[in-house]
């Protein structure tokens, strides 16, 4: 999500007791991420340009804006509805985790502590976690957090292959697989699954409604150079 025109990756210098990562060049978040989705999956939308950018960035934002990996289905609508996002856009923006990686960290306690009754998820495929056991060992050292890929059959492709491993209990992080939880959200992972084209519109519709999150504009922000307006 982009935050007061900044996204996770485009943070400003620090102020003092706020600190942040060092200034970036000219950029708009949305820009980059369409540009990410063409490349990376086809998949074309419209942004506009001339987004400005936060003042300030602080280091908390994301923490305090996204939502955890192990959020619950009730908690991630609270939570996306809370940024004005419906159920069945959320469902949708979850696609792009058919791309990157996640930390083992992220999903270590549904291989070996997931409750009193089932040290094992039981909602996880028991040969993907088998082989996340083989990965991400349990007496691994603390600073040690090596990353898996979130998708095993297209890692390097935005597709709606997702939706295939949420139906299949192959996906990594509780909040991926907590989908299938709700009549409502689970059927939209089985339509997404079926129609990959009509996944990919309203992703790209998605994107541009997420890009028009709390903008800031007047004195709030300000317009990088190299930034123009349309």
């Amino acid at each position: 999500m982009n935050f007061k025109g900044c996204d996770a990756s485009i943070l400003l210098d620090s102020t003092p007791g706020s600190p942040a990562e060092k200034d970036n060049e000219a950029n708009n978040p949305s820009m980059r991420a369409r540009d990410s989705a063409s490349k990376l999956g086809g998949i074309h939308y419209a942004v506009q340009s001339g987004r400005r950018d936060g003042r300030v960035s602080l280091k908390d934002d994301p923490n305090r804006n996204l939502p955890p990996f192990f959020f619950n289905l009730q908690q991630l609508q609270k939570s996306f509805e809370r940024k004005g996002l419906s159920v069945e856009e959320m469902v949708t923006l979850f696609g792009a985790h058919s791309i990157g990686v996640s930390h083992c960290s992220s999903f270590t306690k549904r291989l070996y502590t997931f409750n009193a009754t089932n040290p094992q998820d039981p909602s996880m495929d028991p040969r993907l976690a088998n082989m996340l056991k083989s990965r991400c060992p349990s007496n691994a050292r603390s600073n040690v957090d090596p990353t898996v890929a979130q998708d095993f059959i297209t890692p390097n492709r935005l597709d709606n292959k997702y939706y295939q491993n949420v139906l299949n209990k192959r996906e990594l992080l509780t909040s991926d697989q907590c989908l299938m939880s709700s009549p409502r959200t689970a059927s939209l992972v089985r339509n997404y699954n079926q129609q990959g084209g009509v996944w990919a519109n309203k992703f790209g519709k998605a994107m541009v409604h997420m890009g028009s999150i709390e903008v800031l504009t007047g004195i709030q922000a300000y317009k990088k150079r190299g930034k123009t307006e349309q």
